[in-house]
């Protein structure tokens, strides 16, 4: 994204979206019940799939992390290449929380 979105992040404090600054700079100009409504928001999403047979007994004969849904065009029947694209995703998600801590500490 480039930009920032228009309009108001608070309409009864003034907030602009423009006035928030970027980086961890705008943690503290969020206001609390920003992030009240941000974590209670995190949270119905994570409850909200414990109904989705994570803890049935047909679950539990699958490999960690493979709930039997199989993305189109990225799901494969080889072990060997199944191996290398999770092996894949492995390095570029710890890539990302490298990148991650870098802009931390620019």
């Amino acid at each position: 994204f480039a930009g920032k979105f228009p309009g108001y992040l608070s309409p009864s404090m003034g907030l602009k979206f423009a006035d928030v600054p970027n980086g961890l700079a705008a943690i503290s100009k969020v206001p609390a019940f920003g992030w009240i409504q941000m974590i209670a928001y995190a949270l119905y999403v994570e409850a909200s799939a414990l109904n989705f047979g994570y803890f049935d007994e047909s679950n539990s004969k699958l490999a960690p992390g493979d709930y039997g849904w199989k993305p189109p065009l990225l799901a494969t029947t080889n072990p060997e290449l199944r191996k290398k694209r999770l092996n894949a995703e492995i390095a570029n998600g710890r890539l990302a929380m490298m990148a991650i801590i870098g802009m931390f500490f620019q």
